[in-house]
């Protein structure tokens, strides 16, 4: 069975923020941000592995293109044999 990363992103996202809403909620209501505390961490836990998963995709992106350059200026250049068609002088 293969396991799908975008359901976890979207498991993980949404999770996060109905934690996070879940959390405003109750401090709004029980006036009181120390015992909500933890509903918060719960938001953030689910937040963390997906910033660093975008990080590291944007990092990975940007490794690919800059390779793609340096092996673009590798290449050989070609050399015409012929010189260039220039207009005659009066």
């Amino acid at each position: 069975m293969k396991f799908d990363k975008s359901l976890l992103r979207t498991v993980l996202f949404s999770l996060g923020v109905v934690s996070f809403v879940i959390g405003v909620y109750q401090t709004v209501v029980q006036n009181d941000l120390g015992h909500n505390y933890w509903i918060f961490m719960v938001s953030m836990a689910c937040w963390l592995p997906l910033n660093y998963w975008r990080q590291r995709e944007a990092r990975e992106a940007k490794e690919a293109a800059v390779a793609k350059q340096v092996a673009a200026l590798q290449q050989p250049v070609k050399k015409n044999k012929r010189p260039p068609n220039r207009p005659k002088r009066r």
